[in-house]
Formats: C-alpha cells, structure tokens, sequence
C-alpha cells in the first residue's frame, strides 16, 4: 500500500523485540500491535501507553500468546474514525463494488473485552455515502487491483477492505481475501441478482459485463456465543427455541452439530450462530432480531445487545 500510495497507518514490522520496543518509544502511544500472522481475528491489539505497547509485544513474540503468529509483529499507528468494511468483486482486470457492511469484533457491549472474529454486523452503514463509495473505488479498490497487476500477480476474488472512515475519506486497516464473518450474512441477504452471474465473471474475466441489483432493505446480524468466548468455553449444550423463529429470520449455524436425539441441535463451538433478518430501515430490522433472539437459549448463551444501535 505504501509503494502504491494507497491510504493507509503508518506501520513497521519487527522480528525482534529490542528493535520493535525501540520503535514503539520513539514513536510513542496510542498504536496498535498486530500478530503477523493468522491469529483467528484475534491478534490486533489496542495499546493505550508505551509500556503497554512493550508488554503485548513481549506477550506476542516471548510468551508466545498467539504461537508462530507473533513471531514477527506489525507496530502500527492508530487511526480513529469509524470502521466499516467494503466490498468489491475483481477478475483481475475489471473491478465489480457490491456493498458496505459494519461489524463489531469486541465480545462486549459498548466495544469492550477482547476481539473476537465478530459479535454482528449490519448493512448498510448509516453514515455511507454515494460519494464515499466512489472515493473508495477511485483511491483504494481500483488502484489495489492495479498494483496486483503490476507485480504479476492478478487478484481474482472477492475484495474485502477493511477500512476506517474519517471525514467522509477512507484508510486501509486490512485486507481479506473472503466474504468476512459475520458480514457475509448482512450482505448476501440483500442480493437480489443471482450471485452465480457475479461468480462466473469474476472467471472468465467478463464482470464488466455483470449487472447486479441491490435490495433498498436494510439487515442486521446477531452472532449468539458460548459463555467464555473468546477464551475457553463449554460445548455440548442444547439450544432451544430455534422453532419459535419467524419464518423470515435467518439462522447460519457455525458452531453447532447435530445431538442424540431427534432434531436436537447442541453447541460446537465459540461462535455458535448469526441470527439474521431484512427490515426497511436498520431499526426495524434490529427490533426484529432481538424479539427472535428472546427465543433462543443454551446454557451460557452470550451477545451483545447493541449491534446496530448508534448515534448519528
């Protein structure tokens, strides 16, 4: 990003710890520390002060806290804004923007306790706008594509930017060569083109030819957990209710499996499931989602409650 002058943190990575702690003092705090590597979507930490900057970074590449992730780190500057991931289709060439979506990684209320790989998501943003969208293609996701082409290697996927928002103008803070998790399921909802169309283009080079349509509705996720995620949790627990829903919300298992008997569902995982559902605004969508998710229970289910809940 930084050879093809797309926005982004200032950063640096390290190998070492007396060069990365060097670093972090001439720099100073706030910043953020980054296992380099994959990590669960958990290896980003947020460093208020220097010796808190040093301690993570001991943490990462002494103690091991991430394993062979932390054996380099990313020290990097801290933006502030508000986040939102955006997404867009290429097939190397030609560049297909779909949608933006906003996810929320701290497992509790307010943005507190450790990240997570995502506690919901909704879309679209409320601050997104037309002339936000088009700068993000012109400044980031156009030449991101044109920068793949020029060092050989062709991007051909799905782009997800993960971005922070500032003054209506955007910076990078990651990339993701997928869907995203729980975004994915705020955003296919609001397809209403057949996705097969999209898929094939990006293969056979021709989403220049692609149309695709959009649903004017607005969704909202709501992922359900084990109690003690994303630290060690119980599995094996029965969930109930998942009969009681309304015909129109949408549940995507992930950490669930089938039990003994008939139809029972138990948990098998952190992230046990995103609750999903369309509205015409964000708020009804979101009144639906926590009247559905009264009905649901296991034991030590926990979500946050104030996905899609904001100040404008």
């Amino acid at each position: 990003m930084q050879k093809y002058n797309i926005p982004c943190a200032e950063s640096r990575t390290f190998a070492d710890i007396e060069s990365a702690g060097n670093y972090i003092r001439e720099k100073g705090a706030p910043l953020v520390i980054k296992a380099d590597g994959l990590a669960a979507g958990k290896g980003v930490i947020m460093a208020d002060t220097v010796e808190q900057a040093l301690e993570v970074v001991k943490g990462m590449m002494e103690s091991k806290n991430f394993g062979s992730a932390g054996d380099r780190v990313v020290v990097e500057e801290r933006l502030t804004g508000r986040e939102m991931s955006f997404f867009a289709f290429s097939d190397g060439t030609h560049i297909l923007p779909i949608a933006a979506a906003c996810d929320y990684k701290r497992v509790g209320d307010g943005n507190k306790g450790p990240n997570t790989g995502g506690m919901g998501s909704y879309s679209p943003p409320f601050f997104y706008t037309p002339e936000l969208g088009q700068h993000i293609v012109s400044d980031i996701i156009e030449p991101t594509i044109r920068a793949m082409q020029q060092e050989n290697n062709p991007y051909r996927s799905i782009l997800y930017a993960g971005l922070m928002i500032k003054d209506n103008r955007a910076k990078v803070l990651e990339f993701n060569a997928r869907f995203g998790d729980p975004e994915c399921q705020v955003l296919l909802p609001r397809l209403k083109s057949d996705i097969i169309d999209i898929i094939f283009g990006v293969i056979n080079g021709s989403l220049d030819s692609v149309k695709t349509e959009w649903s004017g509705q607005a969704c909202v996720g709501v992922v359900l957990a084990s109690g003690g995620y994303p630290g060690s949790y119980q599995t094996g627990c029965p969930i109930s209710g998942l009969d009681q829903l309304d015909k129109d919300v949408m549940v995507f298992h992930a950490g669930t499996k089938k039990g003994d008997k008939q139809e029972e569902i138990l948990t098998a995982g952190g992230r046990v499931m995103t609750v999903a559902a369309l509205g015409s605004t964000t708020e009804e969508a979101r009144d639906k989602i926590y009247d559905n998710i009264s009905r649901i229970s296991f034991e030590g289910m926990q979500y946050r409650k104030d996905i899609a809940q904001f100040s404008r």
